[in-house]
């Protein structure tokens, strides 16, 4: 008799710790399946501003913009930087003749020419011309100003133009301008690598 009470009593006490360990286990059952959930919908990180999705899309794309380029052997320098500094040469030059013509008291339309300011911008274009056949990423970033200036001017200008041939004239110099300037954008960006031309 007390052997088959103790036996009642011990299964009693199993079927208590089974009904008060029953409860936990479909609350945890619940909260897997919740986490997976949130985890495959992206939820469990901290979700990341549109800003600085943007900025994180940006360097993977100059990551790999960067990655296609082909670093410059040493005094090498780009195409577009070499047509650049001829360009710049030949502004120049006219920049420096003007400036002669200038101090030596030639008018122009009736009216006297300052010499101050043409041979302030000659000297800068000289020191661009000079800088981009070195390969200097500080020249490339000035003429590409120079390079946007115009083509705003020719742009501007093809609204007041009087002429067929103004018109042809101007076109070919905003559609000259603006394809050199994208492509020193491309040449600034190799000069900016390590291996970059006239490093000492």
């Amino acid at each position: 008799m007390a052997g088959a009470r103790d036996r009642k009593r011990t299964e009693r006490q199993k079927r208590k710790r089974r009904s008060a360990d029953r409860p936990t286990a479909p609350a945890e059952d619940a909260v897997e399946p919740s986490v997976e959930l949130a985890e495959s919908n992206g939820d469990a990180a901290p979700s990341e501003s549109f800003q600085e999705k943007m900025a994180r899309r940006y360097e993977e794309r100059n990551a790999e913009a960067r990655a296609k380029l082909e670093p410059l052997e040493q005094g090498q320098r780009p195409t577009a930087v070499t047509v650049g500094a001829i360009a710049s040469a030949v502004l120049a030059i006219v920049f420096t003749v003007s400036a002669g013509l200038a101090v030596a008291g030639v008018e122009a339309g009736g009216r006297e020419i300052k010499p101050l300011p043409i041979i302030v911008f000659g000297i800068v274009l000289w020191s661009m011309t000079i800088g981009m056949w070195r390969a200097r990423y500080w020249a490339v970033l000035g003429f590409q100003t120079v390079l946007l200036l115009v083509m705003l001017a020719s742009a501007f200008g093809l609204v007041v133009v009087n002429s067929v041939l103004q018109a042809v004239g101007t076109t070919v110099l905003l559609v000259g301008s603006g394809t050199l300037f994208y492509f020193m954008i491309r040449a600034m960006a190799r000069i900016q690598m390590p291996s970059s031309p006239g490093a000492d």
